[in-house]
């Protein structure tokens, strides 16, 4: 079709002729009503901003000479993050003289690393940044769905009121 014959049955309709694939051989348009085709495609464009998944990173903060049960403790915490699907920064806080032996501070995130792997794995490695060591993990695809369905969510289940406790019935008679 012509660009004449094409901008003419366009003002016919009262509408506007819109290249929409310039690229092609030959170049596409269409007949529409551009302020409405703008309009559905900011809408789309904002519905899409709204559903999408933000990232969220938690963080957890150990020293070179942590105990034991506090490691555990710190371990669990970093499971729980996991599980519930968010990325966890961990940070080795090197103090004083601990600068001069980092060593010790990847060690123990390779530990938590190798403790983790069930539930995520190593994004980013130790890394020295300063006085501190850090390292992200990250949960395994589908980690969140999961987590929903091990925990589904209880919308209004309350529990109903029993009327035979309350004594709202009359006794049968005997």
């Amino acid at each position: 079709v012509r660009i004449e014959d094409a901008l003419r049955v366009a003002a016919d309709a009262d509408l506007d002729l819109v290249e929409v694939a310039p690229l092609a051989k030959p170049p596409v348009c269409k007949i529409m009503d551009y302020g409405k085709f703008k309009y559905e495609t900011a809408q789309k464009e904002r519905e899409s901003r709204k559903n999408q998944q933000q990232t969220v990173v938690k963080e957890q903060k150990l020293r070179p000479k942590i105990d034991d049960h506090d490691y555990l403790t710190k371990k669990g915490h970093v499971i729980r993050f996991l599980q519930a699907g968010s990325k966890v920064k961990v940070t080795i806080m090197f103090r004083g003289r601990e600068q001069s032996r980092p060593e010790l501070g990847y060690r123990l995130l390779q530990r938590l690393g190798t403790d983790v792997a069930e539930y995520g794995f190593v994004e980013t490695s130790a890394k020295q940044d300063g006085r501190n060591m850090t390292m992200v993990l990250a949960p395994h695809r589908g980690a969140k769905t999961r987590a929903r369905a091990q925990h589904p969510e209880q919308s209004g289940s309350a529990p109903e009121h029993d009327s035979d406790a309350a004594g709202d019935t009359d006794p049968s008679p005997t």
